[in-house]
């Protein structure tokens, strides 16, 4: 038998030590979970991904009472985003949430599986990392490419 083991790095911010680009982009996820449809969970989530042509592209999650008829915020944007603007090449993507209090949730949010495989698809398209800035009320967690965040994916196999 052999044991490998797979890690990553990233760095944790407070909001004033983002560079202006980040902090308009954290801002833009904020704003993104007003606009959530979260009757069932009350966890309203926003996502906002930069794309290469300067464009920002806001999601929010999207429930329905049948739960698979729903969307997460990530995919929302990031299907929004491929459709709009096909030729644009992702640069990086936000993504914050706030609970049944309607407060931003304490630590930071990362995305369900789907959602780490359907932004890779487009890390992937654009040839270069993605940046992930995971949002928290106080802390901020950037990661430097989507592969970090799903190292077993279905593109390797």
């Amino acid at each position: 038998m052999k044991t490998n083991t797979s890690s990553f790095e990233y760095n944790v911010f407070d909001y004033n030590e983002l560079s202006d680009a980040q902090k308009e982009l954290v801002d833009h996820a904020r704003k993104a979970t007003y606009r959530s449809y979260a009757p069932y969970s009350n966890f309203k989530v926003g996502a906002a991904i930069l794309l290469s042509n300067g464009v920002i592209v806001d999601g929010a999650n999207q429930e329905n009472a049948a739960f698979s008829a729903g969307t997460c915020a990530e995919r929302s944007a990031c299907f929004y985003a491929g459709a709009e603007y096909p030729d644009a090449k992702f640069k990086a993507i936000a993504i914050a949430a706030r609970d049944h209090t309607d407060d931003f949730i304490e630590n930071p949010i990362s995305p369900c599986g789907v959602c780490r495989q359907a932004l890779l698809e487009y890390e992937n398209k654009a040839g270069n990392p993605v940046e992930v800035l995971l949002i928290g009320r106080d802390k901020i967690y950037a990661v430097k490419s989507i592969r970090d965040l799903l190292p077993f994916a279905f593109s390797e196999f």
